[in-house]
């Protein structure tokens, strides 16, 4: 089941750390956006989305930099119809050039992978391609161009998926300076001449099984 955003006055989080511990019965914090048969729920302190297809929850509240977010996240492989163990991907500063304020917020997408092209925004794919790629792309808004290096392309094990384990991701935006750690080892850094310096933060995955819990968005000395 997919409950939508409970109304907030979307914000730019300010110099201050905010969390997410999700204590209630539904992600109000967040906009969901999925394909058919998805189920997003939290309680107990942990998110459970349970993707058929694609989905991406926004954070509701818009980010500034110098910021990094942290949180937990599990891909859960327990017999149910979608536990593929794949896809532990999110998008971070990501605005949409085309919207009123830039805001991804403006125009709700249908959790479609290709509706995300004409964002200007960073993304990670861990454990991507049914768990056999882990790449880092920065999105430029164009359709169909979703540019990626080669060292940002990884299809080493080390860099994969494993199932039932709770893993620590950390998504920095530091200036010029952007990165992805899992639990504490640095993935991927990329120097951007032109950084995207604001925007919004989603969780993604696409036919999987994900658990996220301690979401932490923390600003980083200037």
């Amino acid at each position: 089941m997919i409950r939508p955003l409970i109304a907030l006055a979307v914000a730019v989080v300010p110099a201050s750390w905010v969390a997410d511990a999700f204590r209630g019965d539904d992600p109000s914090r967040w906009r969901v956006e999925a394909e058919p048969g998805a189920r997003v729920t939290a309680r107990h302190g942990i998110l459970d989305i349970d993707a058929a297809d694609g989905v991406t929850l926004w954070y509701a509240r818009e980010l500034t930099g110098p910021v990094a977010i942290d949180y937990d996240v599990m891909a859960v492989q327990a017999g149910g119809p979608h536990d593929a163990v794949s896809d532990v991907n999110a998008f971070w500063m990501a605005r949409d050039p085309e919207a009123p304020g830039g805001s991804v917020l403006a125009r709700p997408r249908d959790g479609r992978f290709a509706g995300y092209d004409r964002l200007q925004t960073y993304y990670v794919g861990i454990g991507g391609n049914r768990n056999t790629t882990t790449r880092m792309r920065r999105y430029v808004g164009r359709d169909g161009d979703r540019p990626l290096l080669p060292q940002h392309d990884r299809s080493d094990r080390a860099a994969m998926l494993v199932p039932n384990r709770w893993m620590h991701i950390r998504l920095i935006a530091n200036g010029t300076e952007v990165a992805v750690e899992r639990d504490g080892r640095r993935l991927f850094t990329l120097h951007d001449a032109a950084p995207y310096r604001r925007g919004w933060f989603g969780l993604r995955t696409t036919r999987s099984h994900l658990r996220v819990r301690n979401v932490r968005i923390t600003p980083l000395a200037r």
